[in-house]
C-alpha cells in the first residue's frame, strides 16, 4: 500500500469504504519502460508492413524487412541491459515451468506475473528466432549468390506463416490472461503499467 493509500486506511490498514458515487483505484505500478513500449508497437507496425506488401512493393517491403532486423538486434540488447522486466533473465524460464504454467492456464489456475509469464516468455524467445529467420532468408534474396535460390524462398515462406501462427497464439495468450486475471494486458503494454503484485 503506497502512502496516500495509507493516509485513506484505517485500524488494520483496510481502505475506509468510499463514499457514495466513488470507488478507490487498485495502486498501479510501472512495468514496462517507454523504450520496450516503443519496439513493441514499432515491430507490430514493421511487421504488418512488410506482409501487406510482400512483392507488391518490394522498396517499402525491403524498409520493413531492415527495421524489423534494427528491432531484433534492439530487442536483445534489451533483454540483456534493460530495465528490470525486460531482462531475459526475468521471464526466460525452463521448459517444464512454461508447460506447467499452460496446464495451470487451461485449469483456469494459472499464477499471475507482474511481468511476462513463462509462456509469455517463451513466445518472445520464439518470435525473436523466427523474426530472425524471416530476415535472414530475406536479405539472402537479394545477394547475387542466392538469388531466386528457391530453398531460400520456400525458407522466407515457411518462417512468415509459422510467425503468423506464433502472432495469432500470442494475442490469444493476451486475451485469455486478460479474462483470467481481470486486467488488460494489451492496455498495458500501451501505459506501462499494471495492477500492483499481490499475494494471488
Amino acid at each position: 500500500m503506497d502512502a496516500s493509500s495509507s493516509e485513506k486506511a484505517g485500524a488494520g490498514g483496510v481502505l475506509p469504504p468510499a463514499p457514495s458515487g466513488h470507488t478507490w483505484a487498485p495502486r498501479t505500478v510501472r512495468v514496462w519502460d517507454p523504450l520496450v513500449r516503443l519496439f513493441h508497437w514499432s515491430l507490430v507496425a514493421a511487421f504488418v508492413t512488410a506482409w501487406a506488401t510482400g512483392d507488391e512493393w518490394q522498396q517499402v517491403h525491403d524498409t520493413a524487412g531492415y527495421t524489423i532486423v534494427g528491432l531484433v538486434v534492439f530487442r536483445v540488447f534489451r533483454g540483456l541491459f534493460g530495465s528490470t522486466h525486460a531482462r531475459f533473465t526475468d521471464f526466460v524460464h525452463r521448459p517444464s515451468a512454461v508447460v506447467g504454467h499452460l496446464f495451470d492456464t487451461a485449469r483456469l489456475r494459472a499464477r499471475r506475473h507482474l511481468g511476462h509469464n513463462p509462456a509469455g516468455g517463451a513466445m518472445i524467445l520464439a518470435l525473436l528466432v523466427m523474426l530472425s529467420l524471416i530476415c535472414g532468408t530475406g536479405i539472402l534474396m537479394t545477394t547475387d549468390a542466392f538469388w531466386g535460390v528457391e530453398w531460400v524462398e520456400e525458407a522466407h515462406e515457411i518462417s512468415v506463416n509459422v510467425t503468423l501462427l506464433l502472432v495469432a497464439l500470442h494475442i490469444a495468450g493476451v486475451l485469455v490472461a486478460s479474462l483470467a486475471h481481470g486486467e488488460n494486458l494489451g492496455a498495458a503494454m500501451i501505459t506501462g503499467r499494471k495492477r500492483a503484485k499481490t499475494s494471488e
